[in-house]
């Protein structure tokens, strides 16, 4: 398509001294389109069960129940008019791999990720053969759709984790048959309580939520490994609409405000706790669209819980070490008669709340000083951050996080999404932190560019190879190389 004016953000492009690559854009699937491919995944029988499962039942439903109906069933209010309808080219770009592939200058990037729409909501399929299906329908029409593109253009893959041998099977699909190098993994599996379902309970409220790694279901270190065999990044893409909190039946707003950051949060401390980070140093993980507030305020929290709740810390809390003369003498001076009357029972404080054993919650990360909690958490975590998003800045102020670390902030445009109202404004939004002098010019480099070199390159020095900035990145990467490593600037 011809362009006659630049664009603010084609602009700000052509001034900058590096490339700009969007770890998080989505395009939208066209429904007949994912049936076909389907049919072809299992036949005409399988697009029927498909269309009887109906993976957007939730707001189908929601949408036909009056306003007492939803206040008496109490239905979480889904997402509704969620893509581009007025803009109408940003519509169509959304749906067309090349017509964005097109445009892409005048969005200002060199490089994207595209991350599906419809596709994230296979995770709430019930049928586990239709659901496998639908993945695998759309992996093959991803890898169609965008064939030819992948110098700026690529997509990410679904890839179901309800069981470890499901999703070894999808990754060796996507990676050794269809040749897709980004990964999007489902997260937050709700799984039945066994207990209600003995007693015959077997509705949405006895399940628990499977956040991977500390107690989950299964055992997932077979699949982490197998992502460092194909040297591939698994990013997450969840929701946590319809969880804890974010359950409104009448206001979206209400339900969508930082669900994303606390299905990051989730998984993320789960898969930190559970040692994962540990057994595999090399592994990265991306946490998509939450933005990194939440990844600063986890930092923080978990080096500071550490130093009050260690092994050698909980003894400041340990009730067998409550001197009793001494809470005697206090109590006879300064106590009321109604405290001084039960002074025989100061003992049962020893007991107060049960007498359990000190248990090491850090034990399977191995935590031994808090230095470990930096060095198994920074390098290893990246955190997609919408444009408009002010927080952002929050990750480069080094002095404002434990050990002077910037975290991995890594830009996602959210483009095809209703809170991009114009593709073309994205990188301009974005650089405003520049402008507002909130982030530095190095910085803005490491959050458009560096961070998303490092996240995907880190794991597969060959990710950006045949691309139009196969250069950059590998000068890039070079030059971290060989520059001293510092954890104070983020490395």
């Amino acid at each position: 398509m011809d362009t006659h004016d630049k664009t603010a953000s084609a602009s700000i492009h052509a001034r900058l001294k590096h490339p700009v690559i969007d770890a998080d854009g989505h395009w939208i699937e066209f429904e007949p389109t994912l049936l076909d491919y389907l049919k072809q995944v299992g036949g005409p029988t399988m697009v029927e069960r498909f269309r009887q499962e109906d993976y957007l039942a939730g707001l189908r439903s929601w949408s036909r129940m009056t306003p007492e109906e939803r206040r008496a069933r109490r239905p979480t209010q889904p997402a509704w008019w969620g893509f581009p309808a007025k803009n109408s080219l940003d519509r169509a770009t959304a749906m067309l791999p090349h017509l964005l592939y097109e445009r892409m200058g005048d969005i200002g990037l060199d490089f994207a990720v595209a991350y599906p729409t419809l596709a994230l909501f296979f995770a709430a399929i019930k049928d586990p053969e239709v659901q496998g299906a639908a993945y695998r329908a759309y992996n093959l029409m991803a890898a169609d759709l965008f064939r030819g593109l992948g110098d700026r253009l690529i997509p990410a893959a679904c890839i179901p984790l309800h069981s470890p041998a499901e999703a070894l099977a999808e990754l060796d699909v996507a990676v050794n048959q269809l040749g897709l190098k980004a990964m999007m993994m489902t997260s937050l599996i709700r799984r039945p309580i066994a207990a209600a379902q003995k007693e015959g309970t077997t509705n949405r409220y006895a399940t628990w939520i499977d956040a991977l790694g500390l107690e989950s279901e299964y055992d997932y270190d077979p699949v982490w490994a197998k992502c460092v065999e194909l040297k591939v990044v698994p990013t997450f893409h969840t929701a946590a609409q319809g969880v804890g909190t974010r359950m409104s039946y009448s206001n979206f707003v209400y339900n969508h405000i930082g669900h994303f950051a606390a299905a990051g949060e989730a998984v993320c401390k789960s898969l930190f706790m559970n040692g994962v980070t540990r057994r595999f140093p090399t592994l990265k993980f991306a946490f998509l669209e939450g933005g990194v507030g939440w990844a600063c305020m986890l930092y923080s929290d978990l080096i500071g819980h550490w130093k009050k709740r260690n092994l050698q810390a909980l003894d400041n809390t340990n009730p067998v070490n409550l001197n009793l003369d001494t809470l005697t003498e206090c109590f006879q001076r300064y106590g009321a008669e109604s405290l001084t009357a039960h002074l025989d029972q100061l003992e049962s404080l020893h007991h107060l709340l049960g007498d359990v054993e000190a248990v090491d919650d850090f034990a399977r990360c191995g935590i031994t000083r808090p230095a470990d909690i930096r060095d198994l958490f920074v390098p290893n975590f990246y955190f997609g951050c919408e444009a408009d998003d002010p927080v952002n800045a929050w990750a480069f102020r080094a002095k404002g996080n434990p050990f002077h670390v910037k975290l991995h902030a890594i830009m996602g445009s959210d483009i095809g999404h209703f809170d991009v109202a114009d593709m073309t404004e994205v990188l301009a939004e974005a650089h405003e932190l520049v402008e507002d002098d909130l982030m530095a010019e190095d910085d803005f480099r490491d959050f458009v560019f560096g961070n998303p070199v490092r996240l995907w390159a880190g794991a597969n020095p060959d990710f950006f190879k045949g691309t139009v900035i196969e250069k950059q990145a590998t000068d890039y990467l070079r030059q971290e190389n060989t520059q001293p490593q510092s954890m104070a600037a983020g490395a």
